[in-house]
């Protein structure tokens, strides 16, 4: 009995365990990947591309169509025989009865046209451009997540801080009060102390706030339900990702344009564009399409006569159509469509230098936010330092309140920027992955 509660204790610890896992940025973005619901709109795109094949591979599979009619002649048509064939004047005469029916089934098959020829070509371009669309959608999402979980990490490291000082505050709060009681202290040096202490305890619930908005952030960003608790690594854990961030410079010494996922789309579409001017200019080339025939016709002056009375007929033969003069409409397509992949490459050109500016932009920033990191840690550690001697020196008596809430001010300070700093950094190193068009390489690397 003993071993089996053992065993059922240990089972549920695991199961206690599993169910607290903090989710890593890794993990994060391996859930939005994979439920997030944009995902699925581009995965159908895809599908919808491959179908969208099949339909222009239809143009050249067999074409098969029946078609079935009763006509009720309410008044018969009658023609003309003219004098002199079967007498001296004018004969009337009906080619047809009241009633007759026609059925007759056709098959047509192109045997060749230049045009579908040339617009199956753009099926592996679209096709290729619907998995580009699907994968800057991927890239938009490690983006975002990544963005909503460091806003996190740095909110959690600003609630610690200002948790420090609020404790600070409460402590001096207390000896102040005792030190006021025993008369040694006076009232206004109490409530500065106090003043400070209420305005740290805003800022925590300030952060709290932030902090709440950045986690259901994070959730839209992941496809994660609002309402369902999200677990995410405590800052302390998340240490060595920060260290993993701050990565050479040479790294990203050179750009590769064609890394960016805008570029790929821009070149897919120019294909497309050309391959739509050879589509319309092979409209120019005869068309040659076979077809076979069979069907019935039945005549008579009641609905049942017309149809027992149905003789078959069939036929094969070929059809060659011939381009010879639309009123330019082809031509005036093919020059839309010339000028359309003129204007595509140009605008690529000025993309190209677009790139190149974000990405020089985007380096620029992540090495200054990495000398601010660096200043401001080293700038915070100093602050630190001269709260300590000051705090000392004021529980000595050497110096007084004022200096006392001088250099506590300017921690905080310090400790403002240092977090700006490292939500800049962050921020910035993302912003170059996604400059350097190397997103799913930083996701990868995680």
């Amino acid at each position: 009995m003993k071993k089996y509660f053992f065993i059922v204790s240990l089972i549920a610890l695991s199961v206690s365990a599993q169910a607290q896992e903090r989710l890593t940025l890794k993990q994060c973005i391996d859930y939005g990947l994979k439920h997030h619901r944009s995902t699925v709109v581009y995965r159908n795109d895809q599908e919808a591309a491959q179908y969208k094949a099949k339909e222009a591979l239809a143009g050249y599979l067999p074409n098969v169509n029946v078609n079935t009619t009763i006509d009720d002649n309410l008044k018969v048509q009658q023609s003309v025989i003219p004098a002199g064939i079967f007498g001296p004047t004018d004969t009337k005469v009906a080619f047809t009865k009241k009633f007759n029916s026609n059925i007759s089934a056709q098959m047509d098959q192109t045997i060749f046209d230049q045009s579908l020829i040339t617009g199956l070509k753009a099926n592996k371009v679209a096709f290729r451009q619907a998995q580009l669309n699907s994968e800057q959608n991927d890239e938009t999402i490690i983006y975002n997540i990544s963005n909503a979980y460091y806003q996190i990490f740095v909110y959690r490291q600003q609630l610690a801080l200002l948790q420090t000082n609020l404790d600070t505050y409460q402590q001096q709060l207390t000896i102040s009060k005792l030190q006021l009681e025993k008369g040694v202290a006076m009232e206004s040096d109490v409530n500065k102390i106090q003043v400070n202490y209420n305005n740290t305890t805003s800022q925590v619930l300030v952060a709290e706030s932030n902090l709440q908005l950045s986690q259901n952030q994070l959730k839209n960003a992941m496809g994660y339900l609002l309402s369902d608790s999200l677990p995410i690594q405590d800052y302390a854990l998340d240490e060595p990702a920060l260290d993993q961030a701050q990565v050479s410079f040479k790294d990203f010494a050179s750009f590769n344009v064609s890394n960016r996922i805008e570029f790929k789309l821009a070149e897919v579409n120019i294909s497309l564009l050309e391959i739509d001017q050879r589509r319309i200019r092979a409209t120019a080339v005869p068309k040659l399409t076979g077809y076979a025939r069979y069907g019935g016709v039945g005549f008579g002056d009641k609905l049942g006569q017309s149809v027992s009375s149905i003789s078959d007929f069939g036929a094969i033969g070929i059809k060659l159509s011939i381009p010879v003069f639309d009123g330019f409409k082809r031509n005036s397509q093919y020059n839309q469509a010339r000028i359309k992949q003129i204007n595509a490459r140009e605008n690529l050109k000025i993309d190209q230098e677009t790139f190149h500016l974000e990405y020089d932009n985007a380096r620029t920033q992540l090495i200054k936010a990495q000398s601010s990191l660096d200043n401001d840690k080293r700038n915070i550690g100093l602050a630190e330092s001269v709260f300590k001697s000051t705090d000392l020196q004021y529980q000595k008596g050497v110096t007084d309140l004022t200096d006392w809430l001088n250099s506590q001010y300017s921690l905080k300070e310090a400790q403002s920027n240092y977090l700006n700093s490292l939500y800049n950094f962050l921020i910035a190193k993302i912003d170059l992955e996604k400059a350097n068009g190397t997103l799913k390489g930083f996701y990868n690397s995680l």
